[in-house]
């Protein structure tokens, strides 16, 4: 297979990813520098072993090199998982409000979303990570084992986990606003 056959293989199968990625990639540094720069080095690091490519598909082997220079970029800064507030223009529309939506309704889900954002920066990385992929990327249990490189049951373990934890800092979250 010559260079421009493999490069666009590359591109189709792989590159097609890079939102996932990103998104992967700036849950678990919490920084938007690094997240970049660790899909760029996922991205150089996958074309270079493109090859000899395994996992479950792609996207899930793709996933699991951009984890891999994520937690690098945190290791090199010495950084493990900061928390950061969460502030919905720079981070993203995800609690944009519907048009037909009164602006009381409108700020109500913006600040639910910040709420739960905020509450998923918090949780341990090893949580937050299966807590994205699952949830946010919808990847499937044996992807996120794949991408993780732990068994199923450490997945699903995790995911409870994760759940029981995202629940418990929301309830916290709502306790606080009430009083």
């Amino acid at each position: 297979m010559g260079d421009a056959e493999k490069l666009l293989r590359f591109e189709t199968t792989v590159l097609l990813h890079l939102d996932a990625a990103y998104n992967l990639a700036r849950w678990l540094t919490q920084d938007e520098f690094g997240a970049e720069d660790a899909v760029q080095d996922a991205s150089l690091r996958a074309l270079r072993f493109f090859d000899g490519q395994r996992g479950p598909n792609p996207k899930a082997w793709f996933m699991a090199i951009v984890r891999n220079a994520s937690l690098d970029w945190l290791n090199e800064r010495g950084r493990h998982g900061v928390t950061e507030q969460y502030d919905d223009d720079e981070h993203g529309n995800a609690g944009e409000a519907v048009a037909t939506e009164g602006p009381e309704h409108a700020a109500i889900r913006r600040a639910d979303a910040r709420d739960l954002h905020i509450c998923i920066a918090a949780l341990p990385v090893d949580f937050r990570e299966v807590i994205v992929l699952r949830e946010l990327e919808e990847l499937s249990y044996k992807e996120i084992s794949a991408i993780v490189d732990v068994p199923i049951g450490t997945v699903m373990s995790r995911l409870a986990r994760a759940r029981d934890l995202l629940t418990q800092k929301m309830q916290s979250s709502l306790r606080k606003v009430k009083s």
